[in-house]
């Protein structure tokens, strides 16, 4: 073999170059070399992501768990690598299951390298997760990100020093529009760093307790022994089950030495070790960061940052991100693109071609209504899905981005802290909740980012009550966008349940005061591209999941239809539809909603466009099925989080609660004789 068929062969196994072609998606036949993004929330760490990666982006739940890790392939010259993006995390001890995969994607996979990413402007209160980083003895990287922002505020980097100090590479980038990313390609290309030797000096108990359990350990930990023996005296139940793994027979006595550290001091020893890593943390930064020049005149998007998270002003402003919602998702979405796919393409083209195909290809009408007809696949379940609900979610998506890469939504949370503490909420929760609006599926299962069991349960009820999902929304912003007052009356009912409801719950259920904190980015302007790379792999996510689920819910249907099974049920439902002033062929429409709540939405969309809803008919209907019961699936991941019984008894208060609302709207209408 030649000497260059020899370094080929060599360059291939290391990971140096891929096989030769151009979709390689690995830098081995054995194992890729892998790269962890790792840091706190809200500081680029999605950003650098998408740079590296490109469009070589799938997201998944983490095996055991349902929180979504982000994997990617980037292409450096002739090197392949396996890029993860994690989730955020504040320390390597976890208080939520999202710092838990963190922990987990650190200590449990093969990573070659680790590069955590921190915000520039807070070097001092980033840097103790570096240091638990370098205790752990894990190949490291530093990327202080956002340089831009940190200029403004008259502050420089010197990497060279904090490189020096720290001992590993650093690279200085601000992420969102490209500075230093070459530099960064080439420190992430490069074989893995040297270990560095940095230590932070804790007092004497704990140095003694650390030296002691670090002579127990001698099992393969894929940690050090001092950053384990550190995580064992915070009491991390991750540490301790991975101990009682690999050396069970040792766990008493670091027990005992752990008690005999915890005596010597009033408060856990979680304070005094984090009190030691800050210390170093702002020794380091006051060597690294430089008062370059006085801070640089407030921008346009500085200005409106500080106001987004006014008490006053805060609120004043969200009208105009509530505005652009309705412009997109109720005007372009529901009303522009609804319309041409709906009623152009397939109402005028597509369903007439199919209705006449799949009849004569199939003379027998009970097998032809599965395909085509008012409940077939292709007429209903395709339509449904394609027509009327890609265009929601699609605008939703496009939104939902803009509003995420801003930075407006860690602004929301904040803003919205205050009034959610009344319902036994923190400001944190406002991200289930405006992911809700995209899918009440999604959003409960990203309930877990809340720290309590009592707040993941007061979240899942509001969601599965009074939290429309895009599709819902776009129907009801497009069918009330004419009608100003019955959207306001609509907004008024929905917001006032939800808050009621809410406050009842958190004063039923016991629990303490829910604690908050988050990283709050700058204020920016979007990028482009990071807007459509979201939004383009959100829309992979519905045509993957969502739209099999409208044509299983279709095929429900059909055999509901065969069996007769639901029309029987369906006439369960006229008297409590006809109840709140509907006409019985709405009766469906919840009976659908059930299956998927955006195909209710639909139902109901169809129903007004036939002239079956109108006036105060079509408010009601519009609170009656945002309030209904959640959809099978929302309920399914309900009793999967929360267990059946929770599931059950959410069920049980919705149902009567929504059509409560619903009757006494309908009687304060008819009564005051409201036209909308």
């Amino acid at each position: 073999m030649t000497a260059r068929a020899l370094e080929f062969v060599r360059d291939l196994l290391t990971g140096r170059r891929g096989c030769g072609c151009d979709t390689c998606p690995v830098a081995s036949p054995l194992r890729p070399r892998k790269l962890l993004l790792f840091g706190s929330p809200n500081v680029g760490k999605s950003v650098v992501f998408n740079q590296l990666t490109g469009s070589y982006a799938v997201v998944s739940n983490y095996p055991g768990t349902t929180v979504e890790v982000a994997r990617g392939r980037a292409r450096l010259g002739d090197l392949w690598l396996e890029v993860v993006d994690s989730p955020g995390a504040y320390s390597l001890a976890p208080l939520s299951e999202d710092e838990q995969v963190a922990q987990r994607l650190l200590l449990e996979e093969p990573l070659d390298l680790v590069l955590h990413v921190v915000d520039a402007k807070h070097l001092a209160r980033m840097l103790p997760l570096t240091l638990q980083l370098l205790e752990a003895r894990l190949p490291l990287a530093l990327d202080v990100n956002i340089i831009d922002e940190a200029e403004r505020a008259g502050l420089r980097v010197d990497s060279q020093a904090l490189s020096r100090s720290l001992g590993v590479p650093v690279v200085a980038t601000a992420a969102a529009r490209g500075v230093g990313l070459e530099r960064l390609r080439a420190v992430v290309s490069e074989p893995a760093p040297a270990m560095s030797t940095f230590t932070v000096e804790y007092p004497p108990p704990i140095e003694s307790a650390i030296g002691q359990i670090a002579k127990l350990l001698s099992g393969d930990y894929r940690n050090s022994p001092r950053a384990l023996a550190l995580l064992l005296l915070q009491r991390d139940h991750g540490a301790r089950a991975r101990l009682l793994r690999t050396q069970p027979e040792v766990a008493a006595e670091v027990d005992r030495i752990v008690a005999a550290a915890e005596s010597e001091y009033a408060q856990p020893l979680a304070f005094p070790i984090a009190l030691s890593r800050q210390q170093a943390a702002d020794r380091i930064a006051r060597r690294a960061l430089e008062q370059a020049g006085p801070p640089a005149r407030a921008t346009l998007a500085e200005v409106l940052g500080r106001l987004s998270i006014h008490p006053v002003a805060g609120i004043a402003m969200l009208p105009a991100v509530l505005l652009l919602i309705y412009l997109v998702v109720g005007r372009l979405g529901a009303g522009v693109m609804v319309d041409y796919l709906d009623k152009g393409l397939f109402g005028r083209h597509l369903n007439p071609a199919l209705t006449g195909f799949v009849s004569q290809l199939l003379p027998w009408p009970t097998w032809a209504a599965l395909f085509v007809g008012e409940y077939g696949l292709l007429t209903l379940g395709l339509r449904y899905a394609l027509a009327i609900i890609l265009p929601l979610v699609a605008a939703f998506f496009l939104t939902f981005a803009v509003l995420e890469d801003s930075g407006y939504l860690p602004r929301l949370a904040l803003l919205a802290d205050r009034l959610f503490k009344r319902i036994g909420l923190s400001g944190r929760a406002i991200i289930p909740m405006v992911l809700g609006l995209g899918c009440d599926t999604m959003a409960t299962v990203v309930t877990r980012v809340l720290g309590s069991r009592r707040e993941r349960l007061i979240a899942t009820f509001l969601l599965a009550l009074a939290i429309p999902c895009s599709a819902q929304l776009g129907v009801i912003l497009g069918l009330l966008s004419g009608h100003p007052l019955g959207l306001i009356i609509w907004a008024g009912v929905v917001l006032s349940v939800l808050l009621t409801s809410g406050f009842l719950a958190a004063r039923l259920l016991p629990g303490e005061r829910p604690r908050f904190y988050l990283e709050v980015p700058p204020l920016r302007l979007p990028s482009p591209r990071n807007v459509l790379l979201k939004t383009y792999s959100r829309l992979k996510w519905y045509a993957a999941e969502v739209i099999p689920l409208f044509l299983l819910a279709s095929v429900l249907i059909w055999v509901g239809e065969v069996t007769r099974l639901f029309p029987l049920l369906v006439a369960a439902l006229r008297p409590l539809v006809g109840a709140i002033g509907l006409p019985a062929q709405a009766a469906d429409a919840f009976l659908f909603g059930f299956l998927r709540r955006d195909y209710g939405a639909a139902r109901i969309f169809d129903i007004s466009s036939g002239g079956g809803l109108s006036g105060p008919a079509l408010l009601v209907a519009m609170v009656t099925i945002t309030l209904f019961i959640p959809c099978l699936a929302q309920f399914l991941v309900m009793q999967k989080e929360r267990g059946l019984r929770a599931a059950l008894a959410v069920g049980a208060i919705i149902l009567p609660l929504a059509f409560g609302v619903g009757f006494a709207l309908n009687l304060l209408l008819v009564g005051l004789r409201v036209q909308i």
